[in-house]
């Protein structure tokens, strides 16, 4: 299963750079994954094309860590290449919004689009434990 995160702006902190790569080290046991770093949002559709992708956005659905790892799965089963986008300080657009297959919000609560990043890493971790027995998740 590859997996891609696409997300506007450097992480400038040491301390959440830190935490990245110690979950991107874990993930590789599960998956490929590839980390995105770019300027914009335009750039991030270029990127992006005509692939489907997950927008985190607070306004999208929340899911249990559960259900996470069973929306996980679907993917993983069909081989297919999931791609998640993270937006940068200020948000996405509308039209970025409107071409999203599916929006997930990792809580109800304002964060930083640095502190996302690992939010998202750590449950993509823990969501591979669920999915492979390993026990990690409670």
């Amino acid at each position: 299963m590859l997996i891609k995160i696409i997300q506007i702006g450097k992480t400038k902190d040491d301390y959440l750079r830190s935490g990245e790569s110690e979950f991107l080290k874990r993930l590789s046991a599960f998956c490929k994954i590839e980390v995105i770093t770019l300027q914009d949002e335009e750039r991030a559709l270029n990127h992006i094309g005509e692939s489907k992708f997950v927008l985190l956005d607070e306004l999208g659905i929340q899911k249990t860590s559960v259900e996470f790892s069973d929306f996980l799965k679907t993917y993983k089963d069909y081989g297919e290449t999931l791609i998640f986008v993270i937006g940068g300080a200020f948000g996405v657009s509308d039209s970025m919004k409107k071409k999203a297959a599916h929006m997930i919000s990792l809580s109800k609560m304002t964060f930083t689009h640095q502190m996302i990043r690992i939010f998202l890493l750590e449950q993509l971790y823990r969501a591979m434990c669920i999915l492979t027995g390993k026990d990690y998740h409670h």
